[in-house]
């Protein structure tokens, strides 16, 4: 636990020693709507030991505001709806150690901000409608959610989509991950991409890109690929249906990517310009990829003994030979995602959950800009 006594800095001439609670301070650190000439990593260890940031190096002038866990979780009001103990064994991941105090620490606030969001959102859309003079139903809530493989986005998707459809009105709640967006497996042969699968190529982005428009501009009904991961495939001739639902969240891999350039170098849509909220989950590489080891190797005892998997053959796989495999598969295909796809977009999303070696959230770092 961090400690959260306030040390004593001396002041120094010419520079800021108190800063309210605030990143960026407070009148002290201001002069006629300037910032006077503040010391930043003192000024940032003092913010850090009183629990306002999580990294004493942390930019208070930055576009986050970094939250330690304890400080994130005192924002919360308190819920008298709790999530028992079945329930939330029914929405972790594998190995997921996500427990009640992760539910109050973390999910709790984050809840309560995001219904925030959606207030404010629905104002913003009835007054946009007004002053346009045009009536319409307001389209849903769309959050995205991005993160490495093993860093428990699943999890994160579903405590959301549980919490979310416990407000008030209790809002329908859907989930669409972007596994039903791969290419099947034989057009991703076909084109060489089948070892680079959950690279951003190996996804139809055009469907992906007008499912998500489809659903934010209120169309009644639209459909989604389903994808097995039993068969590590797209399942013929079965969809989902998503129908006008309150909020959308859109979990993935690359959900935060930007827009591609067109042919004439003009900038295309991305997804993420449709998102209202969204949520990277972040981690230690190391830590990812243990935790991939790990959930590999729980697999091959569990998952992948289903004759039906695509990953059966690795069932009889010992150990040492599954873990072999497991690093091979990371230090080819998920590792380098991470690294030249998925983390460097880390920056667009509008929250960060940052997880400790033990799998816990560990501190919030949240857009303020």
């Amino acid at each position: 636990m961090l400690p959260c006594h306030q040390p004593t800095l001396p002041p120094q001439p010419g520079r800021v020693s108190t800063l309210d609670n605030q990143p960026g301070g407070g009148h002290n650190a201001r002069k006629d709507g300037r910032l006077r000439d503040l010391d930043r990593p003192r000024a940032a260890a003092l913010l850090y030991h009183k629990g306002v940031i999580g990294n004493p190096e942390a930019d208070l002038f930055g576009p986050y505001v970094t939250l330690t866990r304890q400080h994130w979780a005192k924002l919360a009001a308190h819920i008298d709806d709790r999530l028992d103990d079945e329930t939330l064994r029914r929405l972790r991941g594998i190995d997921d150690p996500t427990d009640q105090s992760e539910l109050e620490e973390v999910y709790h606030p984050l809840t309560q901000l995001l219904e925030r969001y959606l207030e404010r959102t629905g104002v913003l859309y009835s007054d946009t409608h007004e002053f346009l003079g045009i009536r319409g139903h307001r389209t849903p809530f769309v959050i995205g959610i991005a993160g490495s493989v093993a860093v428990g986005k699943s999890t994160v998707s579903r405590m959301l989509r549980e919490l979310l459809s416990r407000l008030p009105g209790r809002p329908q709640v859907d989930l669409v991950t972007t596994d039903g967006f791969l290419y099947p497996n034989e057009t991703l042969k076909l084109r060489g991409l089948l070892g680079r699968k959950g690279f951003p190529e190996s996804y139809d982005r055009r469907s992906l890109l007008n499912f998500v428009m489809a659903v934010k501009s209120g169309e009644p009904e639209v459909v989604a690929p389903k994808y097995s991961h039993i068969a590590y495939d797209i399942v013929p001739d079965e969809q989902i249906v998503v129908r006008q639902p309150d909020i959308l969240i859109v979990e993935g891999l690359n959900v935060l990517q930007p827009a591609r350039l067109r042919m004439d170098g003009s900038p295309a849509l991305a997804i993420s310009d449709f998102f209202d909220f969204s949520i990277y989950v972040d981690a230690n590489e190391l830590d990812l990829k243990r935790w991939y080891i790990e959930r590999f190797l729980t697999m091959r005892e569990t998952a992948f003994r289903n004759p039906d998997s695509y990953f059966s053959r690795y069932a009889e796989l010992s150990k040492d030979q599954a873990i072999a495999v497991a690093r091979d598969l990371w230090d080819t295909i998920n590792g380098p995602n991470l690294s030249l796809n998925i983390q460097p977009t880390r920056g667009r999303a509008t929250i960060v959950l940052r997880k400790d070696e033990r799998h816990h959230v560990a501190w919030v770092r949240i857009r303020k800009i």
